[in-house]
C-alpha cells in the first residue's frame, strides 16, 4: 500500500492511513487472521482523499461528503464548486429500452431527493405527485437510476401538458405487465442454481424488452388509424 502510493504522496504512512480509516474515510476488508486487506477502490479512495487534502485544503467533513456522493453513482464534483453534481450524462435524457435490448439505466445510482429534483428539473410538488401515483419510489432513502428516468420523462411530458395524474394508466398497465412476467417466470425462480438463476434473469430481460416491443407497436398502430374509426 505505502509503495503504491508513496511516490505521490510522500507524507503518507501507516499511521496516517490509520487515521483517515478511523475517520470512515476509507474501510478495507479484513482476512480472517485480521489483517487489513486493501483493494484498488481503496486505493482510490485513498488518492481522493490525499489529493483533496494536499492540493485543494479540503477539511476532512467536507472529503467525507464527496466519497458518500460519489458512492452513490455522483461525479466527483470540481472543487471550486460547493456540491457534487449528478453526472454530466444525467443533464439529458436517458435512452429508452430498445427492443432487442432492454438494458435499463444505472440502479446503482441513489440521489437525494434534492439531488433527483435538480437532475431531472422538476418540482417538488410534481415529484409529490409522481410520488403518490406510486409511479416514482424512493429506496432505502435515495432514488435510483429508474426514478431519474421516470421524473424525467414525466418531466417532458409535463411540456405537452400531460400531468403527472394523466399518467395513473401507465402505472396499472405496468404493474399488469410485471404480474404477467412474474407468472412465467415463477417456476425459473422456484429452482435453485447458478444457471437458473440467470436463466431467470435472462427470461425477464426478454420478455421486458418483448413487452416493451408490444407496447410501442399497439401505440404506432393506434395513432395511424382514422380518427373516427372505431375500436
Amino acid at each position: 500500500m505505502l509503495a503504491r502510493l508513496s511516490p505521490d504522496f510522500e507524507e503518507i504512512s501507516i499511521s496516517k492511513i490509520r487515521f483517515l480509516e478511523a475517520e470512515g474515510l476509507v474501510e478495507p476488508a479484513r482476512t480472517s487472521s485480521g489483517y487489513r486487506r486493501f483493494t484498488e477502490q481503496d486505493v482510490a479512495r485513498l488518492r481522493y482523499v490525499l489529493s483533496a487534502q494536499r492540493d485543494h485544503y479540503l477539511p476532512l467533513k467536507v472529503i467525507k461528503e464527496h466519497l458518500s456522493a460519489m458512492d452513490r453513482g455522483l461525479r466527483p464534483p470540481v472543487f471550486v464548486a460547493a456540491n457534487p453534481e449528478p453526472p454530466s450524462d444525467l443533464s439529458e435524457p436517458a435512452d429508452l429500452p430498445k427492443p432487442h435490448d432492454f438494458s435499463p439505466p444505472s440502479t446503482d445510482l441513489r440521489l437525494t431527493r434534492a439531488e433527483l429534483l435538480t437532475a431531472a428539473g422538476i418540482t417538488a410538488e410534481v415529484l409529490g405527485q409522481l410520488e403518490s401515483y406510486g409511479l416514482v419510489i424512493a429506496r432505502d432513502g435515495h432514488y435510483d437510476g429508474e426514478a431519474l428516468l421516470i421524473a424525467k420523462t414525466a418531466s417532458e411530458l409535463a411540456s405537452y401538458g400531460v400531468e403527472p395524474r394523466h399518467l395513473r394508466p401507465f402505472r396499472t398497465a405496468a404493474d399488469r405487465e410485471i404480474g404477467l412476467i412474474e407468472q412465467v417466470v415463477s417456476p425459473l425462480a422456484r429452482q435453485r442454481g447458478a444457471e437458473a438463476t440467470r436463466k431467470a434473469d435472462d427470461t425477464v430481460k426478454e420478455l421486458a424488452a418483448l413487452s416493451v416491443r408490444l407496447h410501442a407497436a399497439l401505440v404506432r398502430s393506434g395513432l395511424k388509424r382514422p380518427r373516427n374509426a372505431k375500436r
